[in-house]
């Protein structure tokens, strides 16, 4: 049987699944360019006294962080797509709590990135694509916690169902 919540919690993990992976490209982009085009210093010189780690030749200060944990979040998310896709097969009570377990970790690292991508639209200096993953990262931040309450909503409904 179909249940009215189904279609729903289909529809938001494709897109959410869809989301995270523009998010792991324009991340995976973006960490390339750093190795490729970062600070390079020479045998024999010291480093600057304020040299960071997480050098990005685009961007601003914030965007090694949100790039970092831009790229983290889209690894547990599209982990939680495929976790999604294993309950919508068996939807049952037994696959619910793994789903809901891997969305929600995944959400709080969105929430993460999504506050280091706000971070880095108050510095502004960035180039689109920076943009567009700060967009889709905000984005992916309300998309997966409706994801959630749908996957609750529908771990309601069946209990209802099923008494």
């Amino acid at each position: 049987m179909v249940y009215p919540t189904k279609p729903a919690v289909t529809g938001l993990l494709l897109l959410n699944f869809c989301m995270y992976v523009v998010v792991l490209c324009i991340a995976g982009w973006a960490v390339n360019r750093a190795i490729d085009h970062g600070f390079l210093i020479g045998s024999g010189l010291q480093l600057p006294a304020h040299f960071s780690p997480i050098y990005f030749p685009m961007g601003n200060a914030a965007t090694g962080f949100f790039v970092v944990f831009a790229l983290i979040a889209g690894v547990a998310g599209v982990a939680s797509s495929i976790t999604g896709v294993a309950h919508l097969r068996f939807w049952s009570p037994e696959s619910l709590p793994a789903s809901i377990t891997a969305a929600t970790i995944s959400w709080s690292l969105t929430l993460l990135a999504m506050g280091f991508a706000c971070k880095e639209i108050e510095l502004q200096h960035r180039n689109a694509r920076l943009r567009t993953m700060e967009a889709f990262t905000i984005i992916l931040s309300a998309t997966q916690l409706l994801y959630i309450g749908v996957i609750h909503g529908a771990g309601l409904v069946d209990r209802l169902i099923r008494t």
